[in-house]
């Protein structure tokens, strides 16, 4: 079994062909998805696929993209929407100073507002961060001082010193297919050293499809490429990278592990 810890399967990407795409990640093996909310305002469509899909869960948050339009999200929306069973993480939420679609102090203070949701309901941060190593990881130590959490930086694409920092403070690193890329030398490098017991995978799909897809939409089915990417710089066979990282995912996921009965 593997795991795809996030997606976006509410995505237009998926309206021609959603239930064909959940059909071929079961039969590649992918027995979990989490369907990641960017948007409030979008939050109900996201949660209706976790709710009509049982293999499917999701999230509740506000991109840093979206801030700017949507509003600094206060902790105790976020705490009231994540109620249900089927909202398993807060997110995604983050830093991402590449294009800056959103005021960096609004940013700031939502990151800082979905990790006060994560550390009242429990229930694990997804983190997104570009061009902002230092900040982000400024943030999750001063806001780990204020008591503990736990959360994954996903879609793992920043330096070490991030990954080493990450580790340090107990959370997890999700690659993506970014790490099948000819010029991920660097990532895989750190993917090398990242220890087995924090590596989730996932596809962030519609996005960066792993080679040899590149080039197409991507879909939950394709994570499997991932996991053999990192199989490969770890020197472990598939069976046991797809083993390690759905055990690490329902140990980071309670929520999704009581409602897959694990």
């Amino acid at each position: 079994m593997l795991v795809d810890s996030h997606c976006h399967l509410d995505f237009d990407a998926f309206d021609e062909d959603r239930a064909e795409t959940l059909e071929r990640a079961a039969a590649a093996g992918v027995g979990r998805m989490v369907t990641i909310c960017t948007r409030l305002t979008a939050f109900e469509p996201v949660r209706a696929l976790a709710r009509d899909h049982d293999a499917v869960d999701c999230s509740v948050g506000v991109h840093p993209h979206n801030v700017a339009d949507e509003g600094i999200a206060e902790p105790a929306r976020l705490v009231a929407l994540a109620a249900g069973p089927e909202v398993v993480g807060i997110g995604e939420t983050g830093l991402d100073y590449y294009y800056e679609h959103s005021p960096r102090d609004d940013q700031r203070a939502s990151f800082r507002n979905h990790i006060a949701a994560a550390r009242e309901t429990g229930l694990p941060l997804i983190v997104h961060t570009r061009d902002a190593d230092d900040e982000t990881a400024s943030i999750l130590r001063e806001e780990m001082e204020e008591g503990p959490y736990g959360g994954v930086i996903h879609c793992f694409s920043a330096g070490p010193a991030l990954a080493e920092a990450a580790i340090g403070l107990g959370l997890y690193i999700s690659f993506s297919g970014i790490v099948t890329f000819k010029k991920s030398d660097e990532l895989r490098e750190i993917a090398a050293r990242v220890p087995l017991d924090r590596i989730l995978v996932e596809t962030d799909a519609p996005y960066l499809a792993p080679v040899p897809r590149r080039g197409k939409r991507n879909e939950p089915a394709f994570v499997a490429h991932t996991a053999a990417a990192i199989a490969a710089v770890k020197d472990i066979d598939l069976d046991a990278i797809s083993r390690q990282t759905t055990d690490n995912f329902f140990r980071l996921f309670r929520k999704s592990a009581a409602r897959a009965g694990r």
